[in-house]
This record gives structure tokens, sequence and C-alpha cells, in this order.
């Protein structure tokens, strides 16, 4: 009768996983884009791969397999590594502005709703993206009285109680290809998804930039599909290397999370919020279920105090806040 394996000879599927999913987390950036942004979209859900550990753990322990256990120590390090920070809460009091940026939702059923919520969370700067012209003049209604200064650039507007000059549209490419030099500015700008503004401070003037960068799909046939907001992001990026004020803040739905390499020209000007200072994910979308964190508060030459995650408005995303210090 020929006796059981070993328990380093059990599972040793298991085990293979176990490695495998630790060298994903470890080395996603080294994954290629090449065939369907697969490195974008794992790197989006990247937080989430933790989830598998329990589920391996589960199978070895089962199995009673010690090189699945032995094994599953690489991606608890790997996630860990890349995560762990998040898991205690890094806000600190004394803010010296409040700042909140929040996708309305073209579809809102409620912006008269969402207006009142946005009010309610008393942020000193309030930039929204998605603006339809329907909805403009309701937001300005709602808003007015709490934010005497406004302006708004296409589909994304900055609300502020502090006066606001120099705003002027950020050109991230929306309009691409050789018909895009043929339409007016004045149609352009109708649809324009970006823009920077300077906000007087009693520091000095902070500038705010507001981008609502193109969408992301996943689908069977081109996998994840980032096109456009791949090419809004480099076209941010550069604008933001070029801004001559020291002291920045970006506002937005970038439409992807600040571990996807397409940011790094962002990342690597910009400090996020709620790496530096949150407590959790901040998972933004959808508002029902938020599991990924897209809307982004992102710093230079200032100091992220806390940030936080505001309740569900009528959006399909939630609202993001931050205060930041000098």
């Amino acid at each position: 009768m020929i006796g059981r394996p070993e328990p380093w000879r059990r599972g040793l599927v298991l085990a293979a996983l176990a490695l495998l999913l630790g060298l994903v987390m470890l080395l996603h950036a080294e994954i290629p884009n090449r065939i369907g942004n697969l490195g974008s979209l794992v790197e989006t859900f990247l937080p989430w791969f933790g989830l598998f550990v329990p589920v391996l753990l589960a199978g070895a322990l089962w199995r009673r397999s010690a090189s699945a256990v032995v094994a599953l120590v690489l991606p608890v390090v790997a996630w860990l590594s890349l995560f762990g920070g998040l898991l205690t809460d890094k806000s600190h009091s004394g803010a010296d502005l409040t700042v909140v940026s929040h996708n309305v939702g073209a579809d809102n059923p409620d912006p008269a709703g969402t207006a009142r919520d946005l009010v309610a969370a008393k942020a000193d700067v309030l930039a929204l993206e998605e603006l339809t012209q329907r909805d403009q003049g309701t937001y300005e209604k709602a808003l007015a009285k709490a934010y005497p200064y406004h302006a708004v650039q296409g589909t994304v507007g900055v609300w502020s109680k502090l006066p606001l000059s120099d705003t002027r549209p950020v050109d991230i490419e929306t309009d691409y290809g050789p018909l895009a030099k043929t339409k007016p500015e004045a149609v352009k700008l109708v649809y324009s998804r970006a823009l920077r503004t300077t906000v007087a401070t009693k520091r000095g003037p902070l500038a705010v930039y507001v981008a609502h960068l193109g969408s992301a799909r996943v689908n069977p046939r081109g996998g994840f599909a980032t096109t456009s907001r791949d090419r809004n992001a480099q076209a941010l990026g550069r604008a933001v290397a070029a801004e001559p004020n020291k002291r920045m803040v970006l506002l937005g739905d970038l439409n992807g999370t600040t571990d996807d390499r397409v940011f790094d020209g962002l990342t690597s000007r910009l400090r996020s919020a709620q790496v530096a200072a949150g407590d959790g994910f901040g998972f933004s979308w959808p508002a029902q279920f938020p599991m990924v964190r897209i809307d982004q508060i992102l710093v230079r030459g200032v100091k992220p105090e806390s940030s936080w995650v505001l309740p569900a408005t009528g959006s399909d995303h939630r609202p993001v806040a931050a205060g930041i210090g000098w």
C-alpha cells in the first residue's frame, strides 16, 4: 500500500499558484500592455489580488500542504509592501484648505440634491466634472451662496470661497487627429474636459487643475480600452510639468488608479493625498459598491493633512475630499 504524499509534496499546484500570484504583484510593472492593455488592467485592480491569498490558504490547509503555506509568504509580503501603508490612518488635523472633487454624473437624476450634499461638505474649493449644459444652471444656482467665485470650461468647473484668476482651458487632446485642427476654438471649448485656475489663498497663489480624462472600458475583443484616457493623461502630464507655480492641486476623475503606469507623468510630479494622508484605499467608484479609486486629488508644494471619501450622491461616483496645509 502506497502511503499519502508527505506535506511538502502535497498541493504543488497550489504552491505554484501562490508563487505566481506573488510574482504578478511584485512584477506588475513588467506585464506588457501590448495585448489588450493587460498591464494597466492588472494595476487598476491590483489591491483586489490580495483576496486570492485566503482562498489559496484555505486550499492549502484542506490539502495539508506545507509547501503551499510557505509559498503564500511571497504574495502576502508583496501585497503588504504595496498596500500595507494604506491600512493605517495617516490623517492629521489643522488643514489650511479643504478641497473636494466630484464627478456629478451626466445622468444624475437629482443635481440639486447633489449640490446640497456638496455644500454640506464645507469645502473651500469644489471641483465638478461631467457637467452638462442642462444641469449647469442648477449647480450654479444651488452653489452660488456658499461659493461666490466659480468658473466653468466645457464640462468641468470649479467653485471657490476664495477669489479665482487666470482661468483657462487645458488642452488634454480630447479632440485628436486631422479633423481636430479644423474645429473652431468655440466649438472645442464646449467639450473641454480640463481647466486651470489660480486660487488666492492667505498663503499665496495656488494653481488648481480640474480634469476629466477619457473613459476606460473592458470588452472581450479589445481588452482594456484606454486610448483616449492614455492620450489625455500624457497631455495633462505635460501641462503639469510646465506649470510655473510650485504649489498646485489636481482634482478630477482620471478614470484610472495611481497604480496604473499610464499616470507616471503625473505621479512622478504629484503626491496622492489619499496615499499620503488617507485612511484606507479611498475607493470612489461605483458609488453603490466602490471597488477602485479613479477620482483623484494630487498635490505638489503643499502638505496633505487628511483625505477621505464622502457619502454617495445621485452620481455613479462618490465625492473625494482632502485637507491640505502649507
